[in-house]
């Protein structure tokens, strides 16, 4: 337990479910809150338009000192009552835009109720997560209170692989649309170089990633502390690999821009040319703002594309698997990458995939972005590998996504920077 509670004031999006952002936003107040820090949770969204999953499979409507939490988190809830298949959210790039004008929005509303709690029992700081942008921060408050900011990405990262990719965009998207979207970026990249500059603390999901932060954003690195994103590898407990044959190699994720799916797709064809036995299995779907499945067209009869998966159906893909594929160019974490380990799986990623960083390299093998030889090299060795020691290696797995990304093990960490930098603020 810290030696003296801190009283938190949350800025994000609303927790819940098991996985992406949500589900990290839980584990991390889920850890902070039994570590004894007392948090009020500021949330865009009306009451009436919150139930989510939580806590497993059990479905929770979140209310003042919610039990799920326990009874160190407050819930305080804004106006924004934003729905999918309304006018507003008809089509991906409606979506996109009303959902973020929504959300900042009900933001702004917010300030005169944070600014209410804070004058009936001061915050210690405030806890700003996934975004860098803090429009629900009352200037009057910024300028007493330590800001930290917890990003799970960065939009000067996003606009540089949009224009790096524009002929690939172009292929599968409109152009009106790609060049909306990039001006929106530029916009919201200017808009996070200002923001980040009232921030104390950053919390970095990954060095690599607080590389990019300080490069791109001019922030005071010294300013700065690693701590990689929570799983909760319980979900895997007890999952019994199933091996298939050939077998798969999967690809996880958002199919859009920056996650190297023209690399993927080169990858497969390769392994294809070199007779290695294994099939290139590609899941997920495309952001709002990108969408690259047009570009799996041209995906070789060796390898499919198999659409969307829920992530409740996650465990059983990695359970019919033998290793994941990481070919991002950027990727501030990567929680697929985490989850496949805690599966007990090996993954293969490239050096900008955050998620990989202080993993044993017996499981977890790095190559260069756009390097498809070397990563179609490292599937052969880590496919002899499994058939070598497979046993040993899912252990392995398993093992360091534990001593890694382990709720309580992140939490406790983050928990020591915020206690030390309230006690500096002193």
């Amino acid at each position: 337990m810290p030696g003296k509670p801190l009283r938190i004031a949350w800025l994000g999006p609303t927790p819940g479910g098991s996985s992406g952002v949500r589900g990290v936003a839980a584990e991390l107040l889920l850890g902070l809150s039994r570590r004894g820090h007392q948090i009020d949770c500021f949330f865009p969204a009306a009451e009436d338009q919150s139930s989510v999953l939580i806590a497993g499979d059990e479905r929770v409507v979140f209310g003042e000192g919610n039990l799920a939490f326990g009874e160190n988190v407050t819930f305080v809830w804004g106006t924004s009552r934003w729905q999918w298949g309304r006018w507003y959210s008809r089509g991906k790039v409606a979506a996109f835009l009303s959902g973020m004008f929504a959300r900042a929005v009900a933001s702004v509303r917010l300030r005169r109720e944070v600014a209410r709690r804070h004058g009936e029992r001061p915050y210690d700081l405030v806890y700003q997560f996934s975004n860098i942008e803090t429009p629900g921060l009352p200037s009057s408050l910024a300028r007493r209170v330590p800001l930290v900011i917890h990003p799970e990405t960065h939009i000067a990262g996003e606009l540089r692989w949009m224009w790096a990719e524009r002929r690939l965009a172009l292929r599968s998207q409109p152009a009106a649309t790609v060049a909306l979207v990039g001006a929106i970026s530029l916009l919201r990249s200017l808009v996070q170089f200002r923001s980040i500059r009232r921030a104390a603390l950053l919390v970095c999901i990954s060095s690599v990633f607080r590389d990019h932060l300080v490069r791109d954003y001019r922030f005071p690195a010294e300013r700065t502390v690693v701590v990689p994103n929570p799983l909760r590898t319980d979900r895997f407990a007890g999952l019994q690999l199933v091996p298939q044959s050939p077998p798969v190699v999967l690809v996880l994720g958002r199919i859009s821009v920056r996650k190297g799916l023209d690399d993927v797709i080169a990858l497969a064809r390769l392994l294809g040319e070199r007779g290695v036995a294994a099939r290139v299995r590609v899941l997920g779907g495309p952001s709002l703002f990108s969408d690259y499945t047009r570009l799996l067209e041209d995906l070789p009869a060796s390898a499919e594309y198999a659409g969307h998966v829920s992530a409740a159906d996650v465990p059983g893909e990695l359970a019919r698997s033998a290793m994941l594929l990481q070919a991002s160019r950027y990727e501030p974490f990567g929680l697929t990458v985490a989850e496949a380990l805690a599966a007990g799986l090996p993954v293969v990623a490239t050096s900008e995939v955050g998620a990989i960083e202080g993993v044993d390299p017996a499981v977890a093998t790095q190559v260069e972005p756009g390097d498809v030889q070397a990563m179609a090299t490292a599937i052969e060795t880590v496919l002899s590998d499994l058939a070598a020691r497979g046993e040993q290696i899912h252990a392995l797995a398993r093992a360091e996504a534990a001593r890694l990304f382990s709720p309580e093990v992140v939490a406790e960490r983050i928990s020591a920077a915020l206690e030390a930098l309230v006690d500096g603020a002193r």
